[in-house]
């Protein structure tokens, strides 16, 4: 019986026929005998493989990682002498569950180097760092020796979220509304203080004005008595002064003067009054002189 078998351009197919692979490559079409032909078809387009996995962190905490890794077949035809990817022609489904455990297998070495990483972490810093992680754990992957002799190269590596179980989630949740609430308080404490501090101040400056004022005034105080004491012994000097010339001046002269002065400047005068005491006053001040 004869068929024909046309290949998709991302499947590698190898013909086998009585047990040697007599046509090989990506995207090939041929006729076959079907009693005695094998068709081999390896995918060599990327591959999802997502996951979910059950770790626990560097303090013995559990946490649920999921993520995804993508990878592709390099060497198809290394990776056929290892797995049955033999298909059915007619059905073009593979015959054996071997290309199901290749996505395990990577599955797995993905899980073992997730676990060495977050067992360098306690919880709080792996909760955080899952980006970090995917990183160190795809190059590690690339490196894989076993996978590499098996053909099979990642292309990349991603970690959606570690997240701890509910009761650790509920306490971690708890713990962070506490370090708020004390942040919180300590805010309030500060501006109090800062309050506190600020009136402090204000007031300081408040005494401190008082006290210059204070002392200007006790100044201009002691400089205005300063000032009338000296004015005060200025008026007494010229006194001194304008009186000194009529010390040694006979009182009959003065008394004369004094009259005359008084007759000049009758006209400022209103009432001149000289009673009989006045009178004798001026008579005995006259004898005695």
């Amino acid at each position: 019986m004869v068929g024909y078998y046309k290949s998709d351009p991302t499947d590698y197919v190898l013909l086998y026929k009585n047990g040697r692979a007599v046509r090989q490559g990506a995207g090939i079409a041929f006729y076959y005998w079907a009693p005695s032909a094998s068709i081999v078809s390896v995918p060599t387009s990327t591959i999802d493989a997502p996951f979910i996995l059950n770790e626990t962190s560097g303090n013995f905490q559990t946490v649920t990682v999921q993520g995804q890794v993508t990878y592709r077949i390099a060497q198809p035809k290394t990776m056929a002498g290892i797995l049955n990817f033999t298909i059915n022609p007619r059905t073009r489904k593979f015959i054996s569950t071997d290309p199901e455990k290749l996505g395990q297998r990577i599955i797995n070495a993905v899980q073992a180097e997730i676990r060495a990483e977050l067992l360098k972490l306690p919880l709080s810093d792996a909760l955080r760092q899952a980006a970090g992680i995917a990183a160190a754990v795809l190059i590690q992957i690339k490196a894989d020796e076993t996978l590499a002799a098996m053909g099979v190269e990642c292309l990349n590596l991603f970690i959606n979220s570690i997240k701890p179980t509910p009761e650790m989630a509920k306490a971690l949740e708890a713990e962070y509304r506490e370090g708020l609430q004390q942040r919180a308080d300590q805010a309030i404490y500060a501006r109090r203080a800062a309050a506190v501090e600020q009136e402090r101040r204000i007031k300081e400056n408040e005494l401190s004005t008082q006290v210059t004022l204070a002392e200007q005034r006790k100044h201009l105080v002691e400089l205005d008595g300063l000032n009338n004491t000296k004015q005060a012994e200025f008026e007494a000097k010229a006194n001194d002064i304008s009186l000194t010339p009529w010390r040694n001046t006979d009182p009959k002269v003065v008394l004369a003067l004094a009259m005359k002065l008084i007759g000049e400047n009758a006209e400022k005068i209103g009432n001149l009054s000289i009673t009989p005491d006045l009178l004798g006053m001026l008579m005995s001040t006259e004898k005695k002189g």
